[in-house]
């Protein structure tokens, strides 16, 4: 294969915006309160130290409603999009909606909501599908948490990200505020000939360089995927034509 045929790679940076359209809640969007409660007593280290159990029982609560959703047409895009385009989803959320809606290619930048890992030990992790409970502890007997990069702690797959952004013919950014840290910075990493597609309804046009679409995630993406695709034919047929 030619250089000139080879597949474009497409990395898309989704948050909270596209979870919220299957019916999630996401914290920002109700007063800094997430299905209920604060985030600074279920989202930081200090909280799970001080009450463990109520911790416990608000991610039970969010991993029973994450049953209870499915992908919606802009998760279903993005998957499609691979038909055509060799794509990377760095995401923000911590639920399997990509995953379940077939992208092959997922890196989680806070955690999974359907694993957890030891208190202690960071790469003791294990799948976990129902309720955590106080009686859950690692092989050393430590008690295990819910696998969420919490406020305050480090972000281990912001290095991977960083490298993905890097390489982008084509970013894709979908649902976030670009105001949470480390990932809003990953925008600085997107090669300066890269096209940047933003989409949201009320987008950060403090951007440079950037086509916004002013469109919910599932409306923004399908039309953005859809003339991605055509592109992509059209290329492809340009190829063959010359020989390539």
């Amino acid at each position: 294969m030619s250089i000139s045929s080879a597949r474009q790679r497409v990395v898309v940076l989704t948050g909270s915006g596209i979870s919220a359209e299957s019916g999630l809640q996401t914290f920002r969007n109700h007063g800094g309160l997430w299905d209920g409660e604060r985030v600074e007593d279920v989202a930081t280290p200090e909280a799970f130290a001080r009450n463990p159990l109520r911790v416990l029982d608000f991610y039970n609560r969010l991993r029973r409603q994450l049953q209870n959703v499915q992908p919606n047409a802009a998760h279903l895009a993005l998957r499609h999009l691979e038909s055509g385009y060799d794509v990377n989803i760095i995401t923000q959320n911590v639920d399997d909606l990509h995953e379940r809606a077939g992208s092959s290619h997922v890196l989680h930048l806070h955690g999974e909501l359907l694993k957890a890992r030891s208190s202690v030990d960071e790469n003791y992790i294990v799948d976990c599908f129902s309720d955590q409970t106080m009686a859950d502890v690692d092989a050393s007997g430590f008690l295990m948490r819910p696998h969420i990069v919490w406020f305050g702690e480090a972000v281990p797959m912001i290095e991977p990200a960083i490298q993905l952004m890097r390489a982008a013919d084509i970013a894709i950014i979908i649902g976030t505020s670009l105001q949470v840290y480390p990932a809003a910075g990953l925008v600085q990493y997107i090669p300066p000939d890269a096209e940047i597609f933003l989409i949201d309804p009320q987008p950060n046009e403090g951007l440079q360089h950037v086509q916004f679409i002013r469109a919910s995630a599932q409306a923004g993406v399908s039309s953005l995927v859809s003339e991605l695709l055509r592109r992509a034919e059209a290329h492809s047929l340009s190829c063959l034509n010359r020989g390539d």
